[in-house]
């Protein structure tokens, strides 16, 4: 079987996994759906009528299949703690704004950690290295809370930029490039400790393409340095750097979950802390399903891009 069809079988099996998985676990921790929807002063007799309403006496494998097929077709259920409101309604809200706060914060990355490892690649050892080499460290130990409070702090109160501070956001249909610039400082926030770990990576795979033989073959046959780099070391040197940022893409949406806190951002992030303080178990269910779509789409899709990249891998075992 190619490479590719044998992949997406892969991805469509795990997360066919986690959506059993998400299940059960809001299926056998303690206090269901109809507790949290009944609260503290229910009888017994009528959290019983409300499991019996709800469905939640059915078998759970007959609720599983329920559940996943009106997952499928686009209606995983309603909200508890939203009025009863579709979750596909509330997710369909707020999900452009946690993508576009993605979206942002991976361009940021790319830019970041592409620009800093091309303009040092040549600067091995000296003053600049050893400044980039600070800063990457110091990027990779300050966690993206801490930075949006710094942000916050310095750009929203001393410098007065009230878009930033929490409860000024503007939505993106009232006007987008006021919402656009709302984002930046959170999308810097996620993006500053990711590209840290690019850039460490990136510039330490740039390091090992210039000491192989093809390049010292190439140089002593008169190849520019500039001409090397990016016809052929950057190319070798992206190979592992597009799996790498396959995974930061994980790292991406989870950090976005506590940013759109501190920012006090209305997207899928701040809907879910909501459903968990609420105790809201389909909302919460649907989102982790979603959340755990999307990550696990983006890293096949780097894997597949590298396939595409170097033909030669024929192997998932290989793509790490």
């Amino acid at each position: 079987m190619n490479y590719i069809p044998k992949r997406i079988i892969l991805t469509l099996i795990t997360l066919f996994l986690v959506s059993i998985f998400c299940f059960l676990v809001f299926s056998v921790i303690r206090g269901d759906a109809a507790s949290s929807l009944g609260g503290i002063w229910v009888t017994p007799e009528q959290l019983e009528a409300l499991r019996d309403e709800m469905g939640l006496n059915r078998n759970i494998f007959v609720r599983y299949f329920d559940w996943l097929i009106n997952f499928i077709s686009g209606n995983p259920g309603n909200s508890y703690s939203f009025r009863g409101e579709a979750i596909s309604s509330l997710t369909a809200q707020r999900l452009p704004v946690t993508i576009s706060l993605a979206l942002f914060s991976l361009v940021l990355i790319i830019i970041i950690s592409f620009a800093v490892s091309l303009l040092t690649v040549n600067r091995e050892g000296n003053a600049v290295d050893n400044i980039v080499n600070f800063f990457t460290a110091a990027g990779i130990s300050t966690p993206g809370f801490f930075l949006g409070l710094l942000f916050i702090f310095i750009f929203g109160f001393g410098f007065n930029l009230m878009q930033i501070i929490p409860g000024n956001f503007t939505d993106y249909k009232e006007n987008f490039f006021i919402f656009l610039g709302g984002l930046f400082f959170p999308a810097l926030a996620i993006a500053v400790p990711n590209s840290a770990v690019l850039i460490k990576f990136l510039r330490g795979s740039i390091f090992q393409e210039l000491q192989k033989d093809y390049v010292r073959t190439a140089k002593s046959k008169g190849a520019g340095g500039f001409y090397m780099l990016f016809r052929h070391v950057f190319k070798n040197a992206c190979l592992p750097a597009v799996t790498m940022l396959g995974m930061i893409i994980a790292e991406v949406f989870s950090g976005s979950i506590i940013i759109e806190q501190v920012f006090q951002i209305p997207g899928i992030g701040m809907l879910l802390i909501s459903a968990i303080s609420s105790r809201d178990y389909p909302l919460i269910q649907a989102l982790m399903v979603y959340i755990a779509f999307i990550v696990i789409t983006a890293n096949t899709l780097a894997d597949i891009t590298v396939m595409i990249i170097d033909p030669k891998i024929k192997q998932a075992g290989k793509i790490r």
